[in-house]
């Protein structure tokens, strides 16, 4: 199984989630204002949903690259060390800022 879906489908997801609370910091630092960025908070009932999808997709995409076993024929590119060393590196890449835009609300008072 590829690892490229769960990834890309856990960055939305955590896109997701972020949208009540990092979205308004984001638009407020590019200058953009006004009364409708408090209709962002109407996300925050299905902030849960989404933050259990981001770690079931990451999960999966960790269990594809760490516990199951890489079935390929030699000579294939999958076969390579360097090329499973690149996925997990991509991996790892990937998941370190998911997760701290998903645990966002938690140290969000630092930048307001």
């Amino acid at each position: 199984m590829d690892t490229k879906l769960p990834l890309f489908a856990s960055a939305l997801a955590a896109i997701g989630a972020s949208l009540c609370c990092v979205a308004p910091l984001v638009l407020v630092t590019f200058g953009v204002g006004g009364a409708w960025l408090s209709t962002l908070t109407r996300f925050e009932p299905v902030r849960p949903v989404f933050v259990a999808l981001t770690l079931g997709l990451l999960v999966l995409a960790w269990r594809t690259l760490y516990r199951k076993p890489a079935v390929c024929e030699p000579g294939k590119p999958c076969a390579d060390a360097t090329v499973m060393r690149r996925q997990r590196q991509i991996f790892w890449l990937v998941a370190i800022p998911l997760l701290l835009l998903l645990a966002f609300p938690w140290y969000a008072s630092l930048f307001y």
